[in-house]
């Protein structure tokens, strides 16, 4: 019995120190370049990713069907147009799954003042790691680095300030 859990710690120690290093390797990587993706907005609108470069971006994943995206809605719409005139842009993509004659009456009903992009094939999705929970969101700075990834609702508190320092680095 003493000799199980001298293992079991052992095993556990050996574990911890591994994650510690996966960590370690994990916060010294330099940050990944946001995928090469092709936008298409609800009014026919194509964007490529090299075109939003010299921007700061927020990538935001949603669904017409999810409580949580569309509470947010309105505080993504305040933000973006506080920040827009600084260099700021909000491209919300709407799932795959999501009927794009929904999303386009959301947009319109809700008055989105930021691009808004349908991803039939699910392609952007999957270019972003496969997406697959909404909200899921990414913040892009200009030149094309993931600074942050947001699973779930935005800390807009947080948030402020990232892109704050990401619009006064150069480009």
């Amino acid at each position: 019995m003493r000799a199980r859990r001298l293992g079991i710690a052992l095993g556990l120690a050996a574990l911890a120190a591994a994650a510690g290093l996966a960590f370690a390797w994990f916060a010294s990587r330099p940050p990944a370049l946001a995928p090469e993706v092709l936008y298409t907005t609800v009014k026919g609108e194509l964007i490529a990713s090299r075109d939003l470069r010299g921007r700061v971006v927020l990538v935001n994943f949603w669904a017409t069907d999810c409580v949580p995206c569309l509470k947010e809605m309105p505080r993504l719409a305040r933000f973006y147009q506080e920040y827009r005139p600084l260099g700021f842009e909000l491209v919300a993509v709407a799932m795959s799954y999501d009927p794009p004659d929904r999303v386009l009456r959301y947009a319109d009903r809700a008055s989105l003042p930021f691009k808004v992009a349908l991803d039939v094939q699910g392609d952007i999705a999957h270019g972003f790691g496969n997406v697959a929970f909404t909200p899921t969101s990414f913040l892009i700075d200009k030149r094309g680095a993931i600074v942050q990834r947001y699973v779930g609702d935005i800390d807009f508190a947080a948030l402020a300030p990232l892109v704050g320092k990401a619009l006064k680095a150069p480009s």
